[in-house]
């Protein structure tokens, strides 16, 4: 499996691969879920479409000047608000037993979506020796909101997040952001993943991932090669496989 790749220096560089990678493979199927790739470009090379393509909100990160200027309007209004709140902000390494883990467990059961399970979070943490990191807010002394980021090389995931209603009224979630914004910025990351964009089912999300200033930058798919289905990829109208 190739996820979100394959990573090259150039497009031409990414077209080699294209056609060379099975020089390299040892001729079992391979799940790629593409980056950067024309769908006429893998219906040519045998690959056959499982998943349209998804969205992703990435958000490039800079100095706090910098980022604070891209802040759209009302997410700077929200920040500034809950910057004004007697909210204690604290940032830790995850551990297995950290409510927020119990939190989204439940939140996706609620809210009907289904994503990587906590468990693979506390198993990153463990694998990666500070680099699951928690911000964590809370109010009067009690927690309000989370979230959880995994940081990797030179790029940084928004894993999870959580708010209680008193977390939404103080908009915790803006001043959590804001500061894993600028701590993975002060440590060397080039950019935040937000995740991916639901204008359909969860529009309040997306304002709010669109709203730090990240780009929606559009994937390729995800598509299978395996050698009988290789020929009739090849041969698959363009129409179904965009």
């Amino acid at each position: 499996m190739v996820s979100r790749g394959p990573v090259a220096a150039s497009d031409a560089d990414r077209q080699t691969w294209l056609e060379r990678w099975q020089n390299w493979h040892d001729g079992r199927p391979l799940l790629l879920n593409a980056e950067g790739m024309e769908a006429s470009d893998l219906r040519r090379a045998g690959f056959w479409p499982l998943m349209t393509p998804a969205t992703l909100a990435m958000l490039p990160l800079g100095s706090e000047p910098e980022m604070r200027a891209g802040l759209k309007q009302k997410w700077r209004n929200r920040l500034n608000r809950a910057e004004s709140e007697r909210i204690k902000v604290t940032r830790h390494v995850l551990s297995r037993g950290h409510w927020l883990l119990r939190a989204e467990l439940e939140q996706a059961r609620t809210k009907g979506y289904r994503g990587l399970p906590p468990a693979f979070s506390a198993a990153f943490s463990t694998a990666n020796p500070g680099r699951a990191v928690v911000f964590e807010a809370r109010h009067r002394n009690t927690p309000i909101a989370a979230a959880l980021i995994l940081r990797h090389g030179l790029m940084a995931t928004w894993q999870m997040g959580h708010s209680n209603e008193t977390g939404r009224k103080l908009n915790a979630m803006n001043l959590l952001l804001w500061r894993a914004m600028v701590y993975l910025s002060q440590n060397g990351h080039q950019e935040l993943d937000l995740g991916i964009l639901n204008r359909d089912d969860a529009r309040g999300l997306t304002h709010f991932k669109l709203g730090t200033g990240a780009e929606a930058r559009a994937q390729s798919g995800t598509w299978l090669h395996q050698g009988a289905l290789a020929p009739l990829a090849k041969r698959l109208p363009l129409g179904l496989a965009a």
